[in-house]
């Protein structure tokens, strides 16, 4: 996963001796203007930036520059293959980057917000990320109406598995496997207990982590990334409560609802917002059922939002 030039795969000691060299790591834990990096050895240094930088993740592939056996500064960050951030009118968040999967933890109780889902879907479509939702606390009871919100999402297509984390993660792990997958959902859906399920030595490790990063705040405020295997990396994120979107087009808006791709083109107008205008191939689908009520509401809910003045871009 470092991808580390051989030339710099020297020892720390060394490194420190010669401030000047840059070592490669990954950003394994963020918060704030803090950042843990794990280098080819698995060593960890604690990592500040230059200036007011910020726009770094839990995933990013970095150059550092020691400047203690423990510390270092973070120098500049190599291409991403991908990067999943939420985003409102005034700020945005990154979440992680070089991940291949989102894994979208649910549960049966406390119910879940299915706007919170869509928009996690929506912005997993947009990155290119493969999402994976789980359904986790199906050992509960009165489970069904969970069931059956997302029975929609299975004839989209999507990948939805139960899960009683607290029991048994057995069934999850295979969908890990080769990937680096990002766990996100709201608070209290389970998260932490499928981490501690998926890698029961961690719970230590994470706490001394936040320790170093943010003076001993509550750890579900930083993202972490674990590794399961050599070839399979999970990042923890923090609870999520709301997920903008304002960092999509509408062309990406449009074409993140998948059932919507047969029809993207066929409108009479180049320009149109598949809202109310004539001969719209998207209202025609909804109304021919191929594209559900419910869905459609999501996307002109959002469409709205993005682009509350009405333009194009």
């Amino acid at each position: 996963m470092l991808n580390q030039n051989p030339a710099l795969a020297s020892t720390l000691d060394e490194h420190t001796h010669n401030k000047n060299a840059l070592v490669q790591g990954v950003v394994v834990a963020a918060f704030g203007k803090r950042f843990q990096v794990e280098l080819a050895d698995k060593k960890r240094i604690s990592c500040v930036t230059r200036g007011k930088k910020t726009d770094i993740a839990c995933g990013d592939a970095v150059n550092i520059r020691l400047t203690d056996k423990h510390e270092g500064v973070i120098e500049t960050t190599l291409p991403r293959n991908s990067l999943l951030y939420r985003s409102n009118a005034f700020k945005s968040k990154m979440l992680a980057a070089n991940v291949t999967q989102i894994i979208i933890v649910l549960a049966t109780q406390p119910s879940f917000y299915e706007a919170l889902l869509n928009r996690c879907l929506i912005a997993a479509e947009a990155a290119n990320i493969k999402p994976i939702v789980v359904l986790n606390k199906c050992d509960l009871a009165d489970n069904d109406e969970a069931q059956k919100k997302l029975a929609l999402y299975t004839s989209l297509g999507y990948q939805v598995l139960p899960l009683s984390a607290k029991e048994n993660v057995s069934t999850l792990r295979p969908f890990l496997q080769g990937h680096s997958s990002i766990l996100v959902g709201q608070s209290g859906m389970g998260k932490s207990t499928i981490i501690n399920a998926l890698l029961p030595n961690e719970a230590v490790r994470t706490q001394e982590v936040s320790l170093v990063l943010d003076s001993g705040k509550h750890t579900t405020t930083a993202a972490h990334l674990y590794h399961l295997d050599e070839h399979s990396q999970l990042i923890d994120s923090p609870g999520l409560q709301e997920f903008g979107l304002h960092h999509l087009s509408t062309d990406e808006l449009e074409h993140a609802f998948i059932e919507f791709r047969p029809f993207l083109g066929k409108c009479r107008f180049n320009n149109c917002k598949h809202l109310q205008e004539p001969d719209c191939s998207i209202t025609t689908a909804v109304a021919a059922r191929h594209v559900t009520p419910e869905r459609f509401a999501i996307y002109k809910m959002l469409r709205t939002e993005i682009t509350p003045d009405g333009r194009q871009y």
